[in-house]
């Protein structure tokens, strides 16, 4: 007999496909449909931006894995499944490319107003209207917030860009030979861009405030692709409706998928639909990752990416 398995969140269909395979896969649409199963179920596959729910995991006596896809844990009660002795997976470095490639995508499109460009043009102004002009990527200094995997690729692209490169992380890295900040209040102060990095969890949480994006200033450039729950948002949509903020590129948001309708009014902000690492190579990558972490802890073997 297969295995019962919850999955909270879609996946590719060749990875469901997958999952089905191996297990018995019951596709989470309510608590009264999962009562019935829920002492069965021995692991859970979801997204980052999904988590688990605190009601789910508390109804589930035998739940053993939790298996995310992404490599967020901030949805996740990490303390709760330490307790429980619940392992926590994630899938880092395989989505490390896509989500730095993002970042500078939102950097070029916030800096040269390349979807201000685009709705001109479909809109038929060209030639009866004036654009404003962009601004030069090159030479700009950045900071980042958080120094791990995604942040370091950043780094490595911005670097064709000639920008000057700095940081702020929980400790210094040498080795990278970027410009270390302990304040990233000063971080922010001392750089034209800040691309928010860092995975999340409470301690990360609304640290970008509004001493932060006034720090950065009225020609600073917010990049998020992260969590949204790094950035208090508030502060965000004041900080710019009152040009004390230049501008900003969004991947991400607090309470995914509300987008707050100020930001969707304005030129200077470039969103997207947390949409960092999606696509297909990255997604079947991601996904293959939770298959096997899955796979592996229920034949009793050593996990190829634990959190906890």
């Amino acid at each position: 007999m297969k295995p019962d398995l919850l999955l909270l969140e879609p996946m590719m269909p060749q990875i469901e496909t997958a999952l089905d395979n191996a297990y018995t896969v019951h596709r989470f649409t309510d608590m009264a449909a999962l009562l019935p199963v829920a002492a069965s179920i021995r692991g859970i596959a979801t997204g980052g931006g999904t988590g688990v729910p605190p009601d789910i995991m508390a109804a589930l006596p035998e739940l053993g894995i939790i298996a995310i896809n992404g490599i967020g844990t901030d949805a996740v009660d990490l303390d709760a499944a330490r307790r429980r002795n619940i392992r926590v997976t994630t899938t880092p470095g395989v989505l490390t490319a896509d989500v730095a490639d993002m970042a500078l995508g939102l950097l070029l499109m916030a800096c040269r107003g390349l979807g201000t460009g685009d709705r001109f043009v479909r809109a038929g102004l060209w030639g009866k209207a004036p654009i404003a002009l962009g601004h030069t990527a090159t030479g700009l200094r950045l900071g980042i917030l958080g120094l791990g995997q995604v942040g370091r690729a950043i780094a490595a692209r911005a670097r064709a860009f000639d920008m000057p490169i700095a940081y702020h992380d929980i400790r210094e890295f040498p080795d990278t030979g970027y410009r270390f900040y302990a304040d990233l209040t000063e971080l922010a102060r001392d750089n034209d861009v800040l691309v928010v990095a860092a995975s999340g969890g409470p301690q990360s949480r609304n640290i970008v405030n509004a001493q932060v994006l006034q720090a950065l200033g009225p020609d600073g450039i917010l990049i998020n692709v992260a969590r949204g729950s790094v950035v208090d948002e508030d502060a965000l949509v004041a900080a710019l409706q009152a040009g004390t903020l230049g501008g900003a590129g969004l991947d991400v948001f607090q309470h995914e998928p509300s987008v707050p309708d100020a930001l969707k009014t304005m030129d200077n902000v470039v969103l997207q639909p947390h949409r960092a690492s999606a696509t297909v190579e990255t997604r079947l990558a991601m996904g293959d990752l939770v298959v096997r972490n899955l796979a592996a802890w229920f034949a009793g073997e050593s996990l190829l990416t634990p959190v906890v």
